[in-house]
Formats: C-alpha cells, structure tokens, sequence
C-alpha cells in the first residue's frame, strides 16, 4: 500500500465531488438547450458559478469554466497581450510551465522581464513597483505575472501589496493561484486583479476542470471560438460532471478552510521536527521550512547524504512513497526542475499535504529515509 505524498501534484477525489459527478451523470442534456433537460444541466452550471463567486466575493460572470488552470493561465497572458494592450510583461523565472511557456511564446513581440528574486525565491516587490512607475511615466501598459504560491517550494506572494502596487500604477494583474484556491481565503474585490486560474484537482476536485477568474469589463476575448457557451467567453459544450465535482469538491473545501488549514500546518511543522531530528544537514529549499512564508500544503527538503545520487525519489517510489522532485508536469523531463535550478540548489524532495495525510504518514516516511543507504 503506498503512501502519498504528492498533493500538490493533485489530490484524491473526495467523497463528495464523486458523490456530486455520479448524480450529474443523469444530466444528459446539453446545457445550452432551451428544453427542459438542456435546463436541468445549464442550472446546475449556474449554481456552482453562483456558489464560487460568493466564496471569492466576486461576480458570476467573472468566473468561467475551463479546462483547468493551465487553459486560465494562457488565456491571460494571450490576451492582455493581444487583445488589452499590454506591451511589457513582468514574470518569474520560477512560476509554473503555464505561464513560462506562454511568456517564451509571446516574447517575440512583447518586452518580457524578469522580476528579480533572492536565494530563498522571494520576488523583489520594491524593484517591480519602481519598474511601474516608471512605465507609467512613459506611458507603457504592462502586465505583472506572479503566482500566489509556488507549486515546488511553497513560497507565498503578498497578493495585498501585488495588488495595491498594480492599482497605482495603471498595470494588470495576473495570479496563478492554483496551489492556493479553496486553500486560503480569497477576497477578489478586497483584492483587486484582473486575471487568477483555479484547478480542481488540487483540492480533492475532477481533473480536467478548472475556471478562469476574469474581472468584469477587462475586455478579453475567447481563448477557444466556437459557439457561444460561458457568456460568449469560451467556446465548447461545458463539462457539466466536471462543474458539479468541483462544486462539490470547492463548496466542502470552503466549509472545511480553517480546520484543513491547522490540520495541514500541524502535519507540515511535524514533518519539520522530524526531518531535522533525523537528519541534522536537512536544508528547506525556497520559503518551504518556514510556516510564516509558504504555504502549508508544500514542504521541499535536500539532505546531502541522501539526494546526492539523484537517486533518492526512486528510492522511495520502490518503497511505497509518492512525492514529487518538483512540478509533476515535468517529472518526465531532462534537467531537472526550472525552480530549483533557479535557486542554484543541488536538487530535492517534495512532500506535499492534504487533509488525508497524517503524522503516522510522516513517520513512516523519515523512517524509509533512515533506512536507505547513505553516501559517504
């Protein structure tokens, strides 16, 4: 029986969102009929579009299905370049594959720079707010480009201050809040942005499901073109099972944020203690070891004696162990992870948490690491 620990790769299904898609599937009609059964589906979209955008304190027609978080992401970028205006375009080095990849795409007709950040992966806010004034000097439309929380490292953004400075300054506001939505609380009219992404699947939802926050009246268009599904704002018949699993999956994370919250900083700080106890050397890559700064879902750890090799998360595959070297969406790629590699660390382990994982989980896994070979 495996033991995992991959959660910020996606997590298992809740009872509830399998409980919400297996009565969806009586929905059969299309949502964008007039009949009765086309009715019965376009209501139970609505519903779950209602209940979202209470919880964010933000309208319905702000939020739109998508595909997941990587659809959301790309749409944003794509369109405040291409269709808002934006002729610069401040990023991270360290962000998710969604929005690197979409940057290297557009940089051939923006100017694309890169926010600075320190060893531990802090972005310099101070350098990035004197950039923004000095582009509203000039008269440049920029958009800034920031995740709330890294997916390798845990590392957290002030989305309060992201979001004051772009209001100053006349920027747009993109955040990738993956690793965050329906794990912290969200206030998008106490925080103002233009763009965030959501995925399903990172809080006990369907893959394959998401939505795109888009602030009223910014002027985007459809990503995908088709038919006139979501408003007019993308295209393609909507994943009527998806919606009801992350309306179910959203609605029980909601009810459940602070006690998940203190559930899951008790099992990360107790993964702390007990890595530092057996493993004196351990060294926390980014913000992950320090509860203040990052998220308490992600915990990344290098211990010399044992990664040296790369070897160590096979190791622990073979044992039972599922965690992560970095983003599960490159696991299968050649160089390792963007973000580690950004911070100049020598490699390491990610272990990520959910409401499921338990200090027993934690103990059978420093007692695998424990009983692997060590290096000289």
């Amino acid at each position: 029986m495996s033991i995992y620990l991959d959660n910020a790769a996606t997590t298992p299904l809740c009872p509830e969102a399998k409980d919400a898609m297996i009565a969806a599937l009586e929905l059969y009609g299309n949502p964008s009929s007039t009949h009765s059964e086309g009715r019965k589906a376009k209501a139970l979209v609505e519903r779950v579009r209602k209940d979202i955008a209470a919880a964010l304190n933000c309208l319905p027609a702000e939020v739109i299905f998508t595909s997941g978080g990587t659809e959301a992401d790309n749409w944003a970028l794509q369109s405040s370049v291409d269709v808002l205006g934006a002729i610069k375009l401040y990023h991270s080095e360290l962000e998710h594959h969604a929005v690197t990849h979409m940057v290297e795409a557009l940089a051939h007709h923006i100017e694309a720079v890169a926010i600075p950040f320190d060893a531990y992966g802090d972005h310099d806010l101070d350098w990035l707010e004197a950039q923004l004034a000095a582009d509203r000097q000039a008269g440049r439309k920029p958009l800034v480009s920031l995740m709330h929380a890294n997916n390798e490292i845990g590392n957290l953004a002030d989305l309060d201050r992201l979001s004051k400075i772009t209001r100053d300054h006349g920027a747009l506001l993109h955040s990738d809040t993956v690793q965050t939505m329906a794990h912290l609380k969200l206030d998008f009219a106490a925080t103002p942005l233009e763009f965030a992404a959501c995925s399903a699947h990172k809080f006990h939802g369907p893959k394959g499901i998401g939505f795109a926050y888009i602030k009223q009246g910014t002027g985007v268009q459809p990503f995908i073109r088709g038919g006139a599904q979501e408003r007019g704002h993308r295209a393609g018949t909507e994943n009527v099972v998806g919606i009801a699993g992350l309306g179910a999956a959203f609605a029980t994370a909601m009810a459940k944020l602070d006690e998940d919250a203190a559930h899951m900083t008790d099992v990360k700080t107790y993964a702390i203690e007990r890595l530092r106890a057996a493993f004196p050397h351990v060294r926390f890559n980014g913000r992950s070891g320090d509860l203040n700064r990052s998220l308490f879902t992600v915990l990344n750890f290098y211990v010399p004696e044992l990664h040296e090799g790369g070897m160590l998360n096979f190791q622990l595959d073979l044992q039972g162990f599922c965690v992560s070297g970095g983003s599960a969406c490159s696991s299968g790629a050649v160089g390792g992870s963007h973000v580690l590699g950004g911070l100049k660390s020598p490699g390491g382990t990610r272990i990520s948490f959910s409401r499921m994982t338990t200090r027993a989980d934690i103990d059978a896994f420093v007692h695998a690491l424990q009983s692997l070979p060590k290096l000289d």
